[in-house]
């Protein structure tokens, strides 16, 4: 049962591979590229879109990474890729402007407004990753990733865990693997600007061999985790 002082924020910075008309050109060699996991998280747009039936807010972007990349911090040398080069300064804040502000702002305006009404949020970022990344083969199929500092995330990681044991025993889940949940991103940067009693935050990565294979068990693998995240809280 949902705590009335808690306010669940669902979001997904990669569920799509649209370029705006401004950039296609830098784009028109770009197809393959853009329907891989480079340019998008796989599946993980449905995967959200479970998971906003339960949240208090909501926000996805479509835009394809490749042209900003909305979960990595203003410094982060990746922010821009390969088919953005070269940027002059002026055009470079034009797309932040437009595409990388608004998006982080709307999210972090609305935690902020609930912790100043006392209130406390667990945010949940979903991601995929690809199955194969350098030639190695990643052996799991889902991921939290959290702060191991961070008391709420490491225990709602742990209790999520074990209720998704119960109807997934076949499911091999991880703690911050394939990435670690401290790595840049949108939630390290919130975790700083919120307490842990204010902000918990959590990364969820499936692995896209689900929703490559398009077989009814990733329809059940995202009922499971959904079902089983709202029982953990």
């Amino acid at each position: 049962m949902k705590d009335d002082g808690l306010r669940i924020v669902v979001t997904c910075e990669h569920g799509g591979n649209k370029i705006p008309s401004a950039y296609a050109a830098a784009f028109k060699e770009a197809k393959q590229v853009l329907a891989s996991h480079r340019g998008y998280d796989i599946g993980a747009l449905d995967l959200y879109q479970k998971f906003t039936q339960s949240a208090d807010f909501s926000l996805h972007s479509t835009t394809s990474r490749l042209v900003v990349e909305l979960n990595r911090s203003l410094h982060h040398p990746k922010l821009f890729s390969e088919f953005m080069h070269p940027l002059t300064s002026a055009q470079a804040e034009e797309i932040l402007s437009l595409h990388y502000h608004p998006y982080r702002q709307k999210v972090e305006e609305q935690i902020g407004e609930w912790v100043q009404k006392g209130l406390s949020v667990l945010h949940l970022s979903v991601h995929s990753f690809t199955p194969e990344l350098n030639g190695k083969v990643r052996k799991t199929d889902v991921g939290f990733l959290y702060d191991p500092k961070r008391e709420r995330e490491q225990l709602f990681a742990a209790r999520w865990r074990q209720q998704m044991q119960r109807v997934s025993p076949k499911i091999k889940i991880r703690y911050n693997y394939p990435y670690k949940g401290t790595a840049d991103g949108f939630v390290t940067y919130l975790r700083k600007s919120f307490t842990n009693e204010q902000y918990a935050g959590l990364e969820l990565e499936v692995n896209q061999r689900f929703p490559v294979s398009g077989t009814p068990e990733w329809q059940e693998l995202q009922t499971h985790l959904h079902q089983t995240f709202m029982r953990a809280l």
